[in-house]
């Protein structure tokens, strides 16, 4: 009987052991395509069309990474959105594919949102931090320089607050990524000009506990729920009213 029992169990162990090993080789291989293809096109510039659509009202652009990919149009007649999102990005690629992906599209105001997938590198390359926020604040300097040069107005949100750090990334993570981001975010709002503003989204979100998102707005660690994403589309229409 004892026998029997130890044999159930070896095949149960096993079965969950060929089980994960199939989940594991399918994630794996699921990687490799996705690297495969980045090399193939590494700023994913056939993510989007190339040429422009017709123009017939005034035109918004959300740009950035999942962040600005995430962000639902508002519904404002008036207003046509176009969203140039692409999730994963870093500022670097996001700012070489200005050129092609928003500069034809003309237009009347870019919604610029990026540098967290930036900023979350600095655990794993502790000795590059200072590099790493000066680079995002270059990436930002020249994505408002070639908007407002073709006669965009730019709207600057800051970066919004992280979520609550899941066990399994706690090895990987660290509290300098929240301060990075404080500090990139007051480097953005130097930036304010006369074509450029800033919507601090930051204080829009962030909790009563330093650093973090309120837990009614967060969908993890670095994303916002629909409930976040409607609190920042309040803020953002009372902006866009006050510019007619």
């Amino acid at each position: 009987m004892m026998y029997q029992r130890y044999s159930y169990l070896l095949i149960f162990i096993l079965i969950i052991s060929l089980v994960l090993n199939i989940v594991l080789i399918m994630l794996a291989k699921k990687l490799y395509v996705a690297e495969n293809a980045l090399r193939l096109d590494p700023l994913q510039l056939s993510l989007y069309p190339s040429l422009a659509p017709p123009k017939t009202k005034t035109r918004v652009v959300f740009f950035g990474d999942s962040r600005a990919l995430s962000w639902p149009s508002p519904n404002l007649e008036q207003i046509e959105f176009i969203n140039r999102g692409i999730g994963q990005q870093t500022s670097a690629q996001i700012e070489l594919r200005f050129e092609q992906h928003v500069k034809p599209l003309q237009a009347d105001w870019v919604i610029v949102q990026l540098c967290v997938n930036d900023l979350k590198a600095i655990p794993l390359l502790p000795d590059k931090r200072d590099l790493i926020i000066q680079q995002c604040k270059t990436n930002l300097q020249q994505i408002v320089d070639q908007a407002t040069q073709q006669g965009s107005k730019v709207l600057l949100t800051t970066i919004f607050p992280l979520g609550e750090v899941p066990l399994e990334r706690r090895p990987f993570w660290s509290d300098e990524v929240a301060d990075a981001i404080d500090t990139v975010n007051t480097f953005i709002k130097t930036l304010q000009g006369d074509k450029v503003r800033v919507l601090d989204t930051y204080q829009l979100l962030v909790s009563d506990t330093p650093q973090l998102i309120r837990k009614e707005y967060s969908r993890d660690l670095l994303h916002l729920n629909s409930v976040g994403y409607e609190q920042l589309n309040q803020a953002l229409i009372a902006f866009i009213e006050e510019q007619r």
